[in-house]
């Protein structure tokens, strides 16, 4: 009988017991709210007891509280398998080698109802069989490295990752896709941009915003895009590659050092940021929309810098921040800091004397802007100069996330801090540039005219 209702509990087992309905079942449910028809799931063990979770035709899942089901009636019975079928991957000389090292990201996916999980499929069978058309672009095989959340992705990860692209180059292989999670992916790009310099191929970071169990799924064609890429681009960079516009039209190739993630939810979440992307892709053709980058090559040649020091910060400035955050820092034995600053990097004076205690203690201290687009300019007002001289450098245009890294790869290495000056305001992979073009900053607001006029004509 416990099967019947799986995962079910408290006031929802109740309900369903009430009407007579098992888990699977399909049911027309009435509520206070309107009457809605589908699949009844399971819960997952840790979810609360005041819903039930519908499938609806449509794909998509709703919960629907308890107290507002007025009458269910089942019409149907068929129990689900999630599985995704598995078939051999099939092996053609005429197309290059990709590997896909795995760290936990969501490509492709099967739902577990029993936890709520999303199960990554991940062997080239189950790949090929979520996804048939990774067989017109190249040779796949894959490897799991790790099974982690993007959270808790860190320096170990990152110096372990570095060091088997390194192996995979030097196997031969023609191009590499990372599948990773969205919400820490511009942090990797930017480790493995300083950690994997001047490879011969593609290294292409990619994930999902939306899992494979819902209609409206980025994984697959972020997939289809970023094997592409791998195989056949002749850009050999640490890129990350996510919907371009929100529709399905192509997916835009972004430098992994000037990379963000902007918004929590949308597909076309990635912007690169202070410059434009490398390059579209879709599912006939890669289009460079810059020169200026790394050409891929036949020799096997790759330097692999695996290093992090892990006593790094970054703190992001607000009005009224007291010094003592900056003290704690410092207590704590942390090494670098970087500031994310108000306007062209400025903090408050009261953080003056815990910033110049931290420089006495030979903390490198580093400002960036916490407009994200722009330079550090210190020299132009008082409280830039002024904290200039307690030891703290300006960092041109890296974008905070990036500095940060770039902070802990670079104490990785020594520290001695003119040495740790000369790695960080040496430009690696355009994480500084010179200037940053017309087109590099573009934000649009809703509601004007001209911009409705212009979403109309072109993208939703």
């Amino acid at each position: 009988m416990i099967d019947m209702f799986k995962g079910y509990k408290g006031r929802a087992l109740e309900t369903l017991k009430r009407f007579n309905i098992r888990v699977w079942s399909e049911a027309l449910v009435k509520t206070s709210r309107g009457e809605f028809k589908g699949i009844v799931l399971p819960r997952a063990e840790n979810d609360d007891d005041r819903h039930i979770v519908l499938k609806l035709n449509t794909g998509y899942n709703i919960g629907i509280a308890v107290e507002t089901i007025e009458e269910m009636k089942e019409f149907g019975y068929k129990e689900a398998h999630y599985k995704i079928p598995e078939k051999q991957f099939p092996f053609s000389k005429e197309k290059r080698n990709v590997k896909l090292l795995g760290t936990g990201g969501t490509i492709a996916s099967r739902l577990d109802y029993r936890t709520g999980a999303v199960i990554p499929a991940f062997s080239p069978g189950e790949l090929y069989g979520a996804v048939p058309e990774l067989a017109d672009i190249c040779n796949l095989t894959t490897e799991k490295l790790f099974a982690v959340f993007s959270e808790n992705m860190g320096p170990e990860n990152y110096k372990i990752l570095a060091q088997a692209i390194g192996e995979e180059i030097r196997k031969g292989i023609d191009g590499i896709v990372i599948g990773h999670g969205t919400d820490t992916m511009h942090h990797t790009a930017a480790a493995l941009s300083f950690m994997v310099q001047n490879s011969p191929v593609p290294i292409v970071m990619v994930g999902s915003q939306r899992s494979s169990d819902r209609p409206s799924s980025d994984a697959a064609l972020n997939l289809m895009h970023a094997t592409k890429t791998a195989a056949e681009a002749d850009i050999a960079e640490v890129m990350v590659c996510m919907f371009g516009p929100t529709s399905d039209e192509y997916g835009l190739l972004h430098r992994g050092t000037r990379v963000r993630k902007m918004h929590s939810s949308y597909r076309s979440t990635f912007r690169t940021i202070g410059d434009i992307p490398l390059a579209t892709v879709d599912r006939k053709k890669i289009t460079p929309l810059q020169t200026d980058y790394n050409h891929r090559r036949k020799d096997r040649n790759v330097s692999i810098l695996p290093y992090f020091e892990e006593k790094v910060s970054i703190v992001y400035y607000y009005p009224n921040m007291q010094p003592d955050i900056i003290d704690a820092l410092v207590d704590n034995g942390y090494k670098g800091i970087i500031i994310a600053g108000t306007g062209l990097g400025h903090v408050n004076k009261p953080i003056y004397p815990a910033i110049e205690r931290a420089f006495k203690k030979g903390v490198a201290i580093y400002m960036t802007v916490q407009t994200l687009w722009g330079y550090v300019h210190m020299f132009v007002y008082d409280t830039g100069r002024d904290l200039m001289a307690k030891g703290v450098i300006p960092a041109a245009n890296m974008l905070p996330e990036v500095a940060y890294i770039k902070l802990g790869w670079a104490l990785g290495q020594t520290n001695d801090l003119e040495k740790v000056k000369e790695l960080m305001l040496t430009p690696i992979c355009n994480d500084i540039t010179e200037r940053e073009p017309y087109n590099g900053y573009i934000i649009l607001q809703g509601g004007l005219p001209e911009v409705d006029d212009f979403i109309r004509k072109f993208h939703k």
